[in-house]
């Protein structure tokens, strides 16, 4: 670049939350780059700071202003030197608490809903012409994969693919229909198309995303819909492919023809993460969950017959309006029936507007955390339980960087596990077999097959 030249304008995206999330800034960084805007890798060295947030995480609005007020240091620092800063809100808590946002944090250039960042281009323009914040919080009536670039950045060996939004179930707790709308599901054309640039650009494994995600019912190429397990089927055949995943799943939304896809396809991999956030029917019934223990019981069960050796993933939530001991209880007793791998739990906390928000009978905090103490205690067995019976096993291993340490390389086992071997960079984006020699609290370590020490 010549001293004459413009100096390339900066891009850093701070993402907090989901798989979708992750998602979406990447698809963020993409509708900008035609703007000129390059990652930068600290937000002191960008012209442009998008927060891009989420709304499941209790205090997730505090952290967002603690993180402005960081930021409002550098955008001021750089005004002082004669230059700019847009700061931007993005994601849930931007749609839920836009004018919340504005009114605590004026400086905030743009807010923007989940659903509008395909507009980013325009609303850049707007906030460098004029002193005001821009506001996007809107659902619009055009769906905004209609308007993403085709081209992409690479995300690597392994990629994340969002094929359907938002959720009409509505459970008491959650905020999602309110901060990503009504359920939509993205045609299999472009979704195949997008699955099979990413393959071209080097992923090896693709996890499709959606808030709900099986309820996923796509306009098929003949003008038909398919599910996800036909989908899934239609992947399965893209050359270079290895691996595909996909969450999250509501209990309601499996089919028997997802299940059946389970049971065909190999590179499905044998690893499903469930939500049931309950065992006890009052409180699934409280949560608006609409599936009993018993359905959840009867649809593992299913699961494990059609694919043995399936590892399943849950989340729980304790604490929530009205449940007592005894409903607790029910909890841990379908945990221990189920076996779980790994599992997410949490305490309830109110979501503004959700209906448990104002319900009667909140448990206090104390008895909220000693539950929560309690489940995971009893996750961390399983899931050390679990890791620990890999060990002496030989699993493949897709392999996706460095590890901690001089002479590592990582991957992940099939079920979702981390792994890290000795061996050379250039196993990246192969799948190895890798004899499992130790069970660590979150990883398996192991050595090479002597299959492919002689390769």
């Amino acid at each position: 670049m010549s001293a004459d030249s413009p100096r390339q304008k900066r891009l850093h995206v701070i993402t907090w939350g989901c798989q979708m999330n992750v998602y979406d800034s990447g698809r963020m960084a993409d509708v900008l780059a035609p703007l000129g805007y390059a990652p930068a890798r600290l937000p002191e060295d960008a012209d442009m700071v998008i927060l891009n947030t989420c709304h499941i995480r209790d205090k997730a609005a505090e952290k967002v202003f603690s993180e402005l007020g960081r930021l409002r240091r550098l955008k001021e620092r750089r005004a002082a030197e004669g230059g700019r800063m847009i700061l931007a809100v993005a994601g849930c808590v931007a749609q839920a608490e836009g004018a919340e946002i504005l009114a605590r944090a004026p400086f905030v250039d743009i807010v923007l809903g989940p659903q509008t960042y395909h507009r980013l281009p325009e609303m850049v323009a707007r906030a460098a012409r004029s002193a005001d914040a821009v506001i996007e919080t809107d659902f619009p009536a055009e769906d905004k994969f209609d308007f993403l670039p085709d081209s992409a950045g690479p995300q690597g060996v392994t990629a994340f693919l969002t094929i359907q939004e938002g959720c009409d179930r509505f459970c008491s707790f959650c905020v999602v229909p309110y901060t990503r709308g009504a359920e939509t599901s993205r045609p299999a054309v472009a979704v195949i198309a997008e699955a099979r640039r990413l393959v071209e650009q080097g992923a090896r494994e693709i996890t499709l995303l959606g808030q709900n995600v099986n309820a996923w019912h796509g306009e098929a190429p003949d003008g038909g819909a398919w599910g996800l397990g036909r989908l899934l089927r239609q992947l399965a055949d893209l050359p270079g492919l290895l691996r595909l995943r996909y969450t999250t799943s509501h209990p309601r939304d499996l089919d028997d023809a997802l299940i059946a896809a389970h049971r065909d396809l190999p590179m499905l991999m044998p690893f499903l993460h469930l939500p049931v956030q309950s065992g006890s029917d009052r409180m699934l019934a409280a949560m608006n969950r609409r599936h009993t223990a018993a359905d959840y019981l009867r649809l593992v069960e299913k699961l494990r017959a059609a694919r043995p050796d399936l590892a399943l993933s849950s989340d729980f939530i304790v604490g929530h309006p009205g449940e007592t001991e005894a409903n607790f209880q029910a909890t841990l007793a379908l945990v221990r029936e189920v076996g779980f791998a790994q599992a997410f739990s949490f305490k309830y906390s109110p979501r503004p507007g959700t209906p448990a928000a104002g319900a009667p009978a909140q448990v206090a905090d104390d008895e909220k955390e000693q539950r929560l103490a309690e489940l995971q205690a009893l996750l961390r067995e399983q899931q050390a339980g679990f890791n620990a019976g890999c060990v002496g096993r030989t699993l493949p291993v897709l392999f996706t960087g460095p590890g901690r340490h001089q002479g590592q390389v990582a991957g992940r086992s099939p079920f979702l596990q981390p792994v890290h071997v000795s061996g050379p960079a250039d196993l990246c984006g192969r799948e190895i077999p890798v004899e499992i020699a130790a069970a660590l609290p979150n990883s398996l370590s192991g050595t090479l097959t002597e299959e492919r020490a002689r390769a």
